[in-house]
């Protein structure tokens, strides 16, 4: 602890310290221009990776940027590939392990329980949905025949319908 706080000392009263050389003072003036520089640097370099401020570069700086890209590219793909064959490899152990634990009898295709029977229609109700209909004389009726009389001919078009005026289940 106390050697952590005596490098504090020292750095944090070192710039206050007259006595300090002026070497070291302008040679970390000079490693600040280096940094600022270099810092400089790798934001132009952001930005035209970026695809901006690309009208200064010279064909040679575009070809360089562009095998940059290219490179970066394929080594994401791969990286994208790697990760992509590791998830498949866990979803594939992940289901061999839920296939060992379901027992053969519980299988979707031997009806224990998973599938439902769709063939089979729900039992009749004993009412149908549609009632017929009761002709009353007194009612207008369109496309009435009147030579048709009481006598209840049967003509084409009532051939399809049943006595009791229902509708064949063919039909519908």
């Amino acid at each position: 602890m106390m050697t952590t706080l005596e490098k504090y000392q020292q750095c944090s009263y070192a710039s206050l310290d007259p006595m300090l050389p002026v070497s070291d003072t302008q040679m970390n003036y000079n490693e600040y221009v280096r940094l600022k520089a270099r810092v400089e640097l790798l934001q132009r370099s952001q930005r035209n990776i970026l695809g901006e401020d690309l009208g200064t570069l010279n064909s040679k700086e575009l070809e360089q940027l562009e095998h940059q890209l290219d490179a970066s590219l394929k080594k994401i793909r791969s990286k994208k590939e790697q990760m992509l064959e590791e998830a498949n490899k866990r979803l594939r152990h992940k289901l061999e392990e839920s296939a060992a634990r379901i027992p053969l009898g519980l299988s979707w295709g031997n009806n224990g329980g998973q599938t439902m029977e769709y063939n089979q229609l729900p039992p009749q109700t004993a009412q149908p949905f549609f009632q017929p209909l009761g002709l009353n004389s007194s009612s207008p009726q369109f496309g009435y025949n009147p030579n048709m009389g009481a006598n209840h001919e049967v003509n084409a078009a009532t051939t399809a319908h049943n006595i009791n005026g229902f509708i064949p289940g063919w039909m519908l």
